[in-house]
């Protein structure tokens, strides 16, 4: 009960002790001029219900994907979250999963986030993991300066495939620091120009960045990619913002990658207005040490019981000042432990058959879009589709249909205003698939 407010007695106690009267002798530092000499301009006190039906009202507003059939991808997505999940995460031990200082009181929370990391480590087929990174823009950010502290290099490849708002975080990290960002272009597949990629390989480069599914949908060719990556000694960053593809592709760290990073969104985590999303980091051992975040790890007490501890915590406030590796504060330890326990209840085969699910549905899509495609390459769950109209106009269209179609492109590309970002998932039924694809090409009746 640590929240159990001061009785009037125990007040008056506390403020003989440091030597005042009352309360308000200790905002005589403040001045007059600015202190608030009226009451608070607030509503009168309402009743229970009347509460309860404001708040409904504003419920009313928001936009919910039980009513809409939505084919908005582009970095969150509407998948399946077992009821499970809701009861686990409101037990009341993990209503404040905040930082596991002290281990005593801590082993829930510090299992839960080992828990996670291992599950990471399994999804990827890497090594280590960590917890404590905020979505996956700000852990692809993170990955591009631990492989400039690696490799002591000034400049880092990033594919124009790569998700916008992943390559705009990253170049706020970078702003400040002496480091080239070098495009890499996309061919006709949809994929990175390894050809171009080859030519802008040398010493001087420290990362090779590449999203698959990339931004456009399409997978790369990661093992390529990595290889070539590795043969100037560069490192290879593997970002995943649809989580749940790995599910289905083979996991980076068995392509020889030397960092996954990604967005676990998709793995229990519900959409809503920019968040909660989390962010997860996983590379191979040799490098834990320049990981951001933290590290629980499993160790035995005296006693020889299983028990679990805050291994590393790299960030600048843990004594190591200037040489911190990270400044990343938050645990995220709620939507890591909602992450572990989706992945635990759908287990390995129940995560690839909702990921075959996702490629069914938008192979379906793919096949009655046809020639409206504008990449050939190999696809998972989205796909861009070039528009006979504005996009933006189709999509108020498709909102009287009751769906939301996908995302412009020419809001990132101006090069591409003709073309939309389209997402199938398992949530989308039969019957709007069939008239998305109508209203997309203009042909009624396409399925």
């Amino acid at each position: 009960m640590r929240y159990i407010s001061i009785t009037p007695e125990e007040k008056k106690r506390m403020l003989e002790v440091i030597g005042v009267d009352q309360v308000e002798a200790l905002f005589d530092t403040i001045p007059e001029s600015v202190r608030l000499t009226q009451p608070l301009e607030i509503p009168e006190a309402a009743s229970e219900t009347e509460v309860l039906d404001y708040f409904r009202s504003l419920g009313e507003k928001n936009f919910s994907t039980d009513r809409w059939d939505s084919f908005l991808g582009a970095g969150a997505y509407n998948h399946f979250i077992p009821t499970l999940i809701d009861s686990v995460i409101s037990r009341a031990e993990f209503y404040t999963c905040y930082t596991p200082y002290q281990p005593e009181l801590s082993q829930g929370t510090l299992q839960a986030i080992f828990e996670f990391q291992t599950l990471i480590c399994q999804l990827t087929a890497m090594e280590v993991a960590n917890a404590s990174l905020y979505d996956g823009a700000s852990a692809l950010a993170e990955a591009v300066l631990m492989a400039l502290r690696l490799t002591k290099r000034p400049k880092i490849l990033v594919p124009q495939s790569l998700h916008p708002n992943y390559r705009k975080v990253v170049g706020t990290y970078l702003a400040n620091l002496d480091v080239q960002l070098a495009d890499i272009p996309v061919v006709e597949t949809g994929g990175m120009d390894l050809d171009h990629l080859k030519q802008s390989l040398n010493d001087d480069c420290a990362a090779v960045v590449v999203q698959s599914p990339n931004f456009f949908g399409v997978i790369e060719d990661i093992r390529e990619i990595t290889r070539l990556s590795q043969e100037t000694g560069s490192l290879s960053i593997v970002v995943v913002s649809e989580a749940l593809s790995l599910g289905l592709l083979k996991p980076p760290g068995e392509l020889g990658a030397d960092m996954v990073v990604g967005e676990g969104q998709s793995l229990g985590i519900p959409l809503g207005f920019g968040g909660p999303n989390l962010g997860f980091f996983a590379t191979q051992d040799r490098y834990k040490r320049q990981m951001p975040g933290r590290l629980a790890g499993q160790t035995v007490d005296s006693q020889g019981r299983r028990g679990f501890v805050l291994t590393l915590a790299t960030r600048e406030q843990h004594i190591r000042r200037e040489t911190a590796t990270s400044n990343i504060c938050t645990n995220q330890g709620l939507c890591a432990l909602i992450c572990a326990v989706f992945l635990s209840a759908l287990g390995k085969q129940g995560l690839r058959e909702l990921a075959e699910q996702n490629l069914k549905k938008a192979f379906y899509l793919r096949k009655l879009l046809g020639s409206s495609l504008e990449f050939s390459g190999k696809t998972f769950n989205e796909m861009v589709v070039r528009c006979d109209a504005d996009p933006v106009e189709i999509q108020r269209r498709l909102l009287d249909d009751g769906i939301v179609g996908g995302l412009p492109l020419g809001r990132y590309f101006p090069d591409r205003a003709d073309q939309m970002l389209v997402c199938v998932t398992e949530q989308n039924r039969r019957e709007k698939i069939q008239r998305l694809a109508e209203i997309l090409t203009g042909v009624e009746g396409a399925s």
